[in-house]
């Protein structure tokens, strides 16, 4: 039995349900079944109107996120990387790795597919030497800002097990607790409703 089961739609996880706590596993070798979840992750993202999908977020415990910022056709990019990368997306990153930072931290209104209604002011570097490997095998190592940055090292937090209100202005995450106590509670619920049905 593979990682996957039918049906095909993938479902995000919202805040409170521990999948999103977990830290996750690295991807020995690209197969048809990462390909294929990358592809239904593509679909998702595109589906809840998102620019970037981690695999926790749809419940499953492997390094690998999809991104989409490529927001204008012949936008002037700042970097390599995001000259590079933004005519080859939607992509996938597979085990992702931030291995430096530059440039000035710059603050950033943030917010998440699995936090749906709440957003927050997070302060994170301009710049990013990224790492990983794209689902045709390639290996980048390259230098990201702008959008691509920041979404990066949003979707690789999850990856840790962190979500975007672990890092925001605490003020503006206080203002959201009615909203979070409230994912928090529904899923406690399911989780519970589950148990029952075992």
């Amino acid at each position: 039995m593979g990682l996957f089961t039918k049906p095909k739609k993938l479902e995000v996880k919202t805040y409170g349900n521990p999948v999103l706590r977990k830290e996750c596993r690295e991807i020995p070798e690209i197969t048809p079944e990462i390909s294929d979840l990358a592809e239904r992750m593509v679909q998702c993202m595109y589906d809840e109107n998102g620019i970037g999908l981690a695999a926790p977020q749809v419940g499953v415990n492997l390094r690998m996120f999809v991104i989409d910022t490529c927001v204008e056709e012949n936008e002037v990019y700042s970097t390599p990387g995001e000259a590079y990368l933004s005519p080859k997306m939607p992509l996938a990153i597979i085990n992702p790795e931030i291995v430096s930072t530059s440039g000035p931290d710059k603050p950033f209104v943030e917010g998440c597919l699995s936090i749906p209604g709440v957003n927050a002011t997070v302060i994170r570097p301009d710049v990013i030497r990224l790492k990983g490997k794209l689902l045709n095998g390639e290996e980048i190592d390259i230098e990201c800002g702008g959008l691509l940055s920041r979404c990066a090292q949003h979707e690789i937090d999850h990856l840790d097990g962190v979500l975007f209100t672990d890092k925001a202005d605490v003020e503006e995450v206080l203002e959201a607790k009615l909203q979070l106590d409230k994912l928090t509670e529904t899923n406690k619920r399911q989780i519970q409703k589950k148990k029952r049905r075992r």
